[in-house]
């Protein structure tokens, strides 16, 4: 069972962590040492050291005048996103190992990132519904994975949502440069090929995944394949979700209907949130074991613990499913307060790291853009932690800009 770490003595944010922290020079040449040519790394370099110094909007012109006086560098940097042909998988594998050493088992957040286009020539680009805002966006869908070290949550790794007709048809695949490795895959399947990338980069260590996918009807199917590979979770699940109240001859019902009226629930029990940052907060909750139906008919998986927090005002609340069914509640509690802190993550990276200063016209761009952003979130959030082995020993000697693809300025 992992629960969320609070950060005290043993990790500090003061000015002596920072002169023990490895440079960002020491940092890129591990992080991008997958780039066979030299002026990829070198702006690879500036690129993300860019995305470090240029406040506000980070178009490749401002990126550029921060970091070079060379009439080239705009030109330089918009290549190396755009057009330069360097495979973004080892890259994303380096991030996600030097993320690693900062916590022995973090836990794994998905979270979703929806990028707003103009027009319809962005890879991937759809009329999309977005559940937080309520609205219908037209834009792209990225789904990304997160490590989570007590409050602090930094981006490892990234799938890009194509829609069925995008993934279909020649035309669209061959405009964008999509690979024809990349296939179509359902969201639930996405954030599944996520948490088996990021087990086999980090040698099949056990994360516990935690992931708001309220709004994805096959939820299902993705507990059911969490559960198969072994893996812990606790996710927020659709209102309407098929339970099966464990022990009750009551036939299914929804999830929401459940908890509110289900005969198996009793009172709610009394519940402290422990939050990332170490605060805490009093609630209370409805829980009960429920089963879901399997991917077969008439097939009933394992038993989960179904739980809601008691509706407070008007607000509607979220509905919890996890294979966690002996953990005290306050713990399980605690680590679906995680989602908060990834969308807030991902806020983070719009406002200081352009993750939507991009138009993302080709899908290698995309994954290049991505990469590069949470290369920048990584060390800027991770090089002031003390790593894991460095605590054990005491002390570590550690040694966008809206572009198109086309390399013109977006309007």
């Amino acid at each position: 069972m992992t629960t969320p770490q609070t950060r005290s003595s043993d990790t500090v944010f003061s000015e002596s962590t920072r002169e023990l922290e490895t440079s960002l020079t020491c940092f890129t040449e591990t992080i991008f040492s997958s780039l066979r040519r030299a002026d990829q790394r070198r702006w690879a370099h500036t690129y993300v050291e860019a995305l470090l110094a240029t406040p506000g909007k980070k178009s490749v012109r401002r990126l550029a005048q921060t970091v070079s006086t060379s009439a080239t560098a705009i030109q330089s940097l918009r290549q190396l996103v755009s057009l330069s042909p360097w495979e973004w998988d080892p890259v994303l594998s380096a991030l996600t190992h030097w993320a690693h050493r900062y916590g022995p088992d973090p836990v794994c957040a998905i979270g979703r990132a929806v990028l707003p286009k103009r027009g319809e020539n962005s890879v991937g680009v759809h009329r999309y519904f977005d559940p937080p805002s309520g609205r219908t966006l037209n834009g792209q869908l990225g789904l990304g994975a997160l490590m989570c070290f007590g409050a602090v949550q930094v981006p490892v790794d990234w799938r890009l949502h194509l829609p069925a007709p995008w993934a279909e048809d020649e035309e669209l695949r061959r405009r964008t440069r999509i690979p024809d490795s990349v296939p179509y895959r359902p969201v639930w399947m996405q954030v599944l090929h996520l948490v088996d990338t990021l087990g086999a980069r980090t040698a099949g260590m056990s994360h516990t995944v935690v992931a708001d996918l309220s709004s994805v009807p096959d939820t299902p199917l993705l507990i059911h394949e969490l559960g198969r590979r072994g893996r812990d979770f606790v996710m927020a699940v659709p209102q309407n979700l098929t339970v099966l109240p464990a022990g009750e001859p009551e036939p299914t019902t929804t999830a929401r209907l459940f908890t509110k009226a289900g005969p198996a629930l009793g009172p709610p029990e009394g519940v402290v949130v422990t939050a990332p940052d170490g605060s805490r907060r009093g609630t209370r909750m409805h829980t009960a074991l429920v089963h879901l139906t399997g991917p077969q008919r008439g097939q009933v998986g394992p038993p989960y613990r179904l739980f809601a927090e008691v509706p407070s005002g008007t607000r509607p609340r979220q509905m919890w499913v996890t294979n966690l069914t002996h953990p005290q509640l306050d713990n399980v509690a605690s680590l679906a307060d995680l989602a908060a802190g990834t969308a807030s993550s991902i806020e983070y990276l719009e406002r200081d790291f352009g993750l939507l200063d991009f138009e993302g016209r080709s899908l290698p761009g995309w994954y290049h853009h991505m990469v590069l952003t949470s290369a920048a979130c990584v060390y800027e959030r991770l090089t002031h932690l003390v790593p894991s082995e460095g605590r054990q020993r005491g002390r570590r000697q550690g040694t966008a800009p809206e572009t198109r693809d086309d390399g013109r300025e977006h309007p």
